[in-house]
């Protein structure tokens, strides 16, 4: 039973578009909390409980190896043993106040653990049990008041009611109880997502802009060695020539590292000006990804390298926005970064660990982003705009983007690369996730990958616009401006917050219960004398 549940909760997760097995996530827990009803010893319980983890993660993220084998073993291993915890605390409740008890507990033990295990670097995130249901639109519209914590949260407690109906242990009046609360809790979010799909479409003021992504389509192991800058550049050219001069776009985007080498460095000084003397050509502002760098700057032993000049410097994965009539340059650099793959944990308080990097990049490690910067610039007729970007893996993080949004973020713009995993479904999944981002913060978003998943969404979540895999393309689309704050973006954190708090009383609940069955005991009977 713990493997059936990992087998049910890892092809629940996102694979390729035309599948969808995403109601499994609905039961996929229940086999695994019957098996545990009854395990009284520690190791057997945690042995259980990590193989369900441990193939539930390996379905899910197996393709993370097709770019690092090393690195895709330690991301399963270490993700299923993360994905451990809520059921050792599961455990204690157990112990502490009973099975039923510990049922009762459960939705708030994993909600709050999955946001708190989010908030250190060592965290992936990425299975977050909310994202499972990322393409199931019609069940997941709520995530605008609750964001993922709260689909985490409905997921659990249905897979509990599920467990609670099948064991044979109510009578018929609970179990009617049971069956109608579970009815609700399908029908509620259906209902909720009607209206907001009606009201999505007879919304017909929001101010647009016209957006063109490009697709260079080039090889991620080839760009950084075989790929000369003139070479790169000259491909981003043509494309972006041909979209510019046919559609007249308002925002040009280029995807993560497009522009692969430090161009901001005095000896790259001819190719920086380049890309200005093109963008002021087409009049269109350009995003773009690429590797930036702090000369001489003097970090605590994290992130430096050496340039090509020599000398010491941070390298940050960033973006910038070029416009054609400022000097000045936009640039936001990526405050979250894979662990391990960009950025090896806790490196700035013990410099040893960086030799454990096992970066896809050539750059051994990455310095971390500081601000959440909102880039903004002006569109042909006067239009001021205001827009997020985020690179790649950070899109998994719901408080982050939620930040950008506060700050005044009228869209999301993502430039990724998911060309490192071939046509698995890895691509698939992360930009799926990506889906709970406009719909938590009703945001549209322009998401342009170097190969992989260029397409865009709007606040809905839905794709209306979407290239090929594997081609030099353009796309090209309006993307809707807005302004509105959803009660999720005011309050990004209150759903686990609040899970954690339920928590902390029901853990003092359960050892004042487990105190008082101890104090009710009755006293062995002692022996008497003749």
């Amino acid at each position: 039973m713990p493997l059936l549940s990992g087998l049910l909760l890892g092809i629940s997760f996102p694979t390729w578009p035309s599948v969808h097995l995403e109601p499994l996530a609905w039961i996929a827990l229940a086999p695994l909390l019957l098996s545990l009803e009854h395990e009284e010893r520690f190791g057997s319980f945690f042995r259980k409980s990590w193989m369900a983890m441990l193939l539930f993660c390996f379905i899910s993220l197996w393709w993370v190896s097709l770019a690092t084998l090393v690195g895709g073993i330690l991301t399963v291993f270490a993700q299923s043993l993360f994905s451990t915890v809520p059921l050792l605390a599961f455990y204690y409740f157990r112990k502490k106040a009973g099975f039923r008890f510990a049922l009762l507990t459960l939705p708030f033990i994993w909600t709050g653990w999955e946001w708190a295990y989010m908030q250190q670097d060592l965290s992936l995130g990425w299975l977050t049990f909310g994202n499972s249901q990322a393409n199931l639109l019609w069940m997941v519209q709520y995530a605008d008041l609750t964001g993922v914590w709260g689909i985490s949260f409905w997921l659990v407690t249905f897979n509990v009611l599920v467990l609670l109906l099948v064991r044979g242990r109510e009578s018929f009046r609970v179990k009617a109880v049971i069956a109608a609360v579970m009815i609700v809790m399908i029908v509620a979010p259906l209902l909720y997502a009607r209206q907001v799909f009606r009201n999505a479409g007879a919304d017909t003021a929001s101010p647009v802009i016209r957006v063109a992504m490009v697709q260079p389509n080039i090889d991620p192991h080839e760009k950084w060695s075989e790929f000369s800058p003139e070479r790169t550049l000259s491909r981003l050219y043509s494309l972006s020539g041909q979209a510019v001069s046919e559609d007249r776009p308002e925002l040009l985007i280029w995807p993560e590292t497009a522009i692969p080498f430090y161009i901001r460095l005095p000896e790259n000084k001819p190719y920086m000006n380049s890309v200005q003397r093109m963008v002021e050509r087409w009049n269109t502002p350009l995003l773009t990804g690429f590797p930036d760098e702090e000369p001489n700057a003097q970090h605590s032993g994290t992130g430096e390298a050496v340039a090509a000049s020599g000398g010491e410097y941070a390298a940050y994965n960033a973006s910038m926005l070029l416009r054609p009539t400022a000097g000045t340059v936009q640039i936001y650099r990526k405050m979250r970064l894979v662990p391990f793959g960009e950025r090896v944990p806790y490196m700035e308080y013990f410099p040893w660990l960086e030799r454990f990097s096992f970066s896809m990049s050539g750059i051994s490690s990455w310095a971390k982003g500081r601000s959440e910067t909102i880039m903004r610039f002006t569109t042909r007729d006067g239009r001021p705009v205001r827009i997020a970007n985020i690179i790649c893996y950070e899109s998994i993080f719901p408080g982050l983007v939620s930040k950008f949004v506060s700050r005044g973020a009228q869209l999301l713009t993502l430039v990724t690369n998911d060309g490192w995993y071939g046509t698995s479904y890895g691509p698939w999944q992360h930009a799926a996730i990506g889906r709970l981002r406009c719909i938590e913060n009703r945001r549209a978003m322009a998401r342009c990958a170097n190969t992989g998943v260029t397409l865009f969404y709007d606040t809905c979540g839905r794709s209306y616009a979407e290239t090929p895999w594997w081609q030099q393309s353009v796309l090209i689309a309006v993307a809707p401006l807005e302004n509105r704050i959803t009660f999720y973006t005011a309050h990004p954190d209150l759903v686990p917050l609040v899970c954690l708090g339920v928590s902390g009383v029901l853990a003092l609940a359960a050892v004042a219960r487990k105190r008082r069955k101890q104090e009710v005991r009755p006293p062995l009977p002692t022996a008497r004398t003749p």
